[in-house]
C-alpha cells in the first residue's frame, strides 16, 4: 500500500513537473527569445513556437523585431549602430531571405571553393586565389584588427588603388563588425581627416608611402585612430602603431576563432556595414550607409537582371579599375563577383593613364563596366589610329560601321528580337567587328556597362556601329549602386534601361513632358546618412522613397530616361529653367574637337559656355598637356589650321578653329526651345578638365562648383556690361 501510494505520488509530481517545464519554454517562445520572426511587407510572420525553440540557425538571418517596449524600427537612420525595417516584398525578388556578408561569402566558398576568385599581377608574375583561400584570409585580417582594437561600429578606412589588400580590409572590417570605408585617393589630407574622423576610424589602411604622408600630417586630430597599415612597398620608417601588410596579417593568425565568430553570430542583415561617402561637391561628404542586405541583395538582383552565369556554368571575369571607394565599382568588383563566383583581375595603378587597355587584352573579360570617358578616350584613340589608315582601309571601316549601326538600331527597335543577319552584316564583322573587339580586349564580353555619369550619344553610337553596345545604368551611391539597367533584351539609346528586378521608381511632380524627379524604392535603399538625421530626412519622403535629384522621365515602354538634375537646373535671369547636359552633349557631338563642356548662365541674362579642346595626357600624373590629340590635329589639317597645340588656339590664336566652334555652336542654336536657351558667349580653356586638377570626380564627373570658382574671372567677362564685339573669343550668333 506505502509502495502504491510512492507511485501515485512520483507520476504526479512527474506531471506537475513537466507541465511547470513547458509552460516555461512556452514563455520564453511567445517573448521571442528563441522564436525566429521574418517580415514579409509590413508584415511580421512567426513561426510555429514550438518548432521555433528547437529550430537550427536558418540559412539566412532572420531580422529581429524590437524588444518589448522599444521604439519600433523605422526605414531609415542616422546611427551607426541602429537597425532598420527592411523593404521586403510579399514576392519574387523582393522576398528573398536577408543574408549578411558572412552568408553570402560563406555560400560562396560552399558552391565555388576551388575556384579562382582574385587575380592580379606582382611584377610580371601573376598570382591568383580561390574563394576557399579569400575567405580564410579575410577571416585572419578580421581578427588582426580586432587585436589592434577595432571596435563595433567604428571605420576601417582604406585609402588606395584597387588590389587584392583593398578587398581583404574591406571584408575583414566588415567581419570583424567594423564598417569599411573607401577613402578616394585623390583626396586631400583635411579630406582625409574628415572621413576618418567622421567614421570614427579605429584602423587606416594605406597603400603606399604618398598615402601614408596624408594620414601622418593629420594623425594628431584623429582621437579614435590605433593603427595604420600600408599595404605596397616597404615602410620607409618604423612609428609605433604603424604596420606592413605582412606584419598586420601576422597578428590575427595564431589568434583563437571564437572571438570572431561570436561578432560574426550576432550581425544582422539590416545593420550596417559600409560607408560610402558623397565627392562632397555641394558641402561637406555625407556617410552613406550600405547594411549588410542592401549589399547582398542588389548584387543578387543585379546578377539575375544581366544574366550573369555562376561560375559551375562558365566563370564571369571582370576588371577592377574603377574607384573603389565608389560603390559602382565595389558592387561590381566585390559583391556581384562574389553572388556568381566570377574572378576579378586588378588593374595596374595607371589604368587610367593609359594600361588599361592592355589588362583588357590579357584578362578578356566577360563583363565590363566604364565610366563615358573611358568610352571617349577608346573613342579617340580608335579615330586616331583610323585617321592614320590607308585610304581603303577607311573606307571598309566606314561601310562596316554603317552596316553594324543599321544593323544594331534594327535589333534594338525590335526590343532585342534576332533576325537573320545579313550577308553584309557577316563580311563586317568579320573584317571589322572581331579585329576591334580583339585590339580592346572584348572578344569575350557581351556585357558592356557605362553609368556614373552622362555619355554622349555620339559616343554610344560610335560603339553600336562596331556591334558594342553600351548598356547604360541608372544608380547612386544610396541606392547601393544600379537601380535601373539596360540589357540586350531591353535596350533603347540613350535610355538608362528598366529597373532591377524587385525595385519601383515613381516621378515626382511631372512637368507636361512627363520629366519629373527620379525616386526609388527597393532593398537597394540606403540606411541613412551618418550622423545627419536632417540631410536623411532630405533624401528620403515620409513613405521610404529615395529622391536621387535627377530629373527623368519613361517613355511608353517603361524605358527610363534621364533628363537633367535639379542641383544643376540652371535657372535664368528671366526664370527659365535649364538643363545643361543636353546642351553641352549638343555642343560636344558638334564639335568633335571639343572635349569638355560647361553651361553658364545661373541668374544671369544669357548663356555662355567654358570649352576645353582634347588634348594629350601625362602617363604619369594624368594631368592634360599642351599636346592635341592625333584625332584633333587631323580635324585642325582639314579646317586649314597648323594647330598641334592647345595654347595656338585658346585665346583666339585660330581662326580657323574657332570659326568652326561657332559654326557647330550655331547648329546647336538653331535647335534651341527658345532664345533662352541659346549659347550666346563662349571662351576656350588653356587646359582640359582632369580629376588632378580639381575639375573632375573620381568617376570623371564634372565638379560644377569647383569649375565655377576656379574660372571665376572668365565667367564674370561674360556678363560685363560693355558692349562686346564680336571677336572668336566673345562671338555673338547671328540673331
Amino acid at each position: 500500500m506505502t509502495f502504491s501510494l510512492y507511485l501515485t505520488f512520483l507520476k504526479w509530481f512527474i506531471t506537475i513537473y513537466y507541465n511547470i517545464i513547458f509552460c516555461i519554454l512556452r514563455f520564453f517562445c511567445e517573448n521571442q527569445v528563441f522564436s525566429h520572426i521574418y517580415f514579409t511587407d509590413h508584415v511580421a510572420v512567426h513561426k510555429n513556437s514550438e518548432e521555433s525553440c528547437v529550430a537550427q540557425r536558418p540559412d539566412s538571418l532572420s531580422v529581429a523585431a524590437a524588444a518589448v517596449g522599444a521604439e519600433p524600427q523605422g526605414l531609415w537612420t542616422s546611427q551607426g549602430d541602429a537597425e532598420v525595417k527592411l523593404r521586403m516584398g510579399e514576392s519574387g525578388m523582393a522576398a528573398e531571405a536577408p543574408l549578411t556578408i558572412h552568408q553570402m561569402f560563406t555560400s560562396a566558398v560552399e558552391r565555388f571553393g576551388g575556384f579562382t576568385a582574385l587575380s592580379w599581377k606582382d611584377g610580371e608574375q601573376m598570382k591568383t586565389m580561390n574563394y576557399e583561400e579569400y575567405y580564410q584570409t579575410c577571416r585572419t585580417a578580421a581578427k588582426s584588427f580586432l587585436k589592434l582594437g577595432l571596435q563595433r561600429y567604428h571605420g576601417v578606412g582604406i585609402l588606395g588603388f584597387n588590389s587584392v589588400e583593398w578587398f581583404i580590409s574591406d571584408i575583414g572590417a566588415i567581419l570583424a563588425g567594423g564598417f569599411a570605408v573607401g577613402i578616394y585617393t585623390t583626396n586631400s589630407p583635411e579630406a582625409c581627416q574628415y572621413v576618418a574622423e567622421n567614421c570614427k576610424a579605429n584602423i587606416i589602411v594605406v597603400e603606399n608611402h604618398k598615402q601614408l604622408q596624408k594620414i601622418l600630417q593629420v594623425e594628431d586630430k584623429l582621437p579614435h585612430l590605433k593603427a595604420i597599415i600600408q599595404y605596397k612597398d616597404a615602410l620607409k620608417e618604423k612609428r609605433p602603431n604603424l604596420y606592413s601588410w605582412a606584419e598586420f596579417m601576422e597578428l590575427g593568425r595564431d589568434e583563437p576563432d571564437a572571438p570572431l565568430d561570436a561578432i560574426i553570430a550576432s550581425q544582422k542583415p539590416n545593420q550596417c556595414c559600409t560607408l560610402i561617402y558623397t565627392s562632397g561637391t555641394t558641402g561637406q561628404p555625407k556617410g552613406v550607409m550600405l547594411s549588410h542586405d542592401n549589399l547582398t541583395w542588389t548584387a543578387l538582383s543585379t546578377s539575375r537582371h544581366v544574366h550573369l552565369t555562376e561560375a559551375t556554368q562558365a566563370q564571369e571575369a571582370v576588371v577592377s579599375y574603377l574607384p573603389l571607394s565608389h560603390i559602382a565599382a565595389q558592387m561590381v568588383d566585390i559583391w556581384v563577383c562574389m553572388k556568381v563566383g566570377g574572378v576579378t583581375h586588378f588593374a595596374q595603378p595607371d589604368a587610367l593613364k593609359g594600361s588599361l587597355v592592355n589588362t583588357l587584352k590579357e584578362v578578356r573579360p566577360t563583363a565590363f563596366m566604364g565610366v563615358p570617358r573611358v568610352w571617349e578616350k577608346m573613342q579617340e584613340k580608335m579615330k586616331s589610329v583610323g585617321a592614320k589608315s590607308s585610304t581603303v582601309r577607311r573606307k571598309v571601316a566606314a561601310w562596316a560601321k554603317d552596316v553594324g549601326l543599321q544593323t544594331n538600331l534594327t535589333k534594338m527597335n525590335q526590343n532585342g528580337a534576332v533576325g537573320r543577319p545579313t550577308f553584309s552584316y557577316h563580311i563586317a564583322k568579320k573584317l571589322v567587328f572581331k579585329k576591334v573587339r580583339k585590339a580592346l580586349g572584348l572578344e569575350r564580353c557581351n556585357k558592356c556597362f557605362t553609368g556614373a555619369a552622362p555619355i554622349t550619344k555620339d559616343t554610344l553610337e560610335f560603339f553600336l556601329s562596331l556591334n558594342i553596345p553600351l548598356y547604360e545604368l541608372f544608380g547612386m551611391s544610396e541606392s547601393s549602386g544600379p537601380h535601373t539597367i539596360s540589357v540586350p533584351e531591353a535596350f533603347k539609346l540613350t535610355s538608362c534601361g528598366k529597373e532591377i528586378p524587385g525595385c519601383k521608381t515613381k516621378l515626382l511632380n511631372p512637368d507636361e513632358e512627363g520629366n519629373g524627379e527620379i525616386c526609388l524604392w527597393g532593398r537597394h535603399v540606403f540606411m541613412g546618412y551618418l550622423n545627419m538625421p536632417d540631410k536623411t530626412e532630405e533624401a528620403l519622403d515620409a513613405e521610404g522613397w529615395l529622391r536621387s535629384g535627377d530629373l527623368g522621365k519613361h517613355d511608353h515602354n517603361g524605358f527610363l530616361f534621364i533628363t537633367g538634375r535639379i542641383k544643376e537646373l540652371i535657372i535664368t535671369a528671366g526664370g527659365e529653367n535649364i538643363p545643361p547636359v543636353p546642351i553641352e552633349d549638343a555642343v560636344k557631338e558638334h564639335v568633335p574637337l571639343i572635349s569638355n563642356a560647361m553651361l553658364i548662365g545661373d541668374k544671369r541674362k544669357f548663356l555662355s559656355m567654358l570649352l576645353t579642346i582634347k588634348c594629350q595626357v601625362n602617363s604619369e600624373s594624368g594631368a592634360p598637356e599642351d599636346e592635341l590629340t592625333p584625332e584633333v590635329v587631323e580635324l585642325c589639317r582639314k579646317l586649314g589650321s597648323t594647330a598641334t597645340r592647345v595654347s595656338e588656339i585658346c585665346g583666339g590664336r585660330d581662326r580657323a578653329v574657332h570659326g568652326a566652334i561657332q559654326d557647330g555652336i550655331n547648329r546647336v542654336n538653331d535647335k534651341a526651345t527658345s532664345n533662352a536657351q541659346r549659347i550666346q558667349k563662349w571662351i576656350v580653356l588653356d587646359k582640359d578638365f582632369s580629376i588632378v586638377g580639381g575639375e573632375l570626380g573620381p568617376t570623371m564627373k564634372l565638379k560644377r562648383p569647383v569649375v565655377l570658382k576656379m574660372y571665376k574671372e572668365q565667367i564674370e567677362n561674360f556678363y560685363k556690361e560693355l558692349a562686346t564685339p564680336t571677336t572668336p573669343d566673345n562671338p555673338l550668333p547671328p540673331k
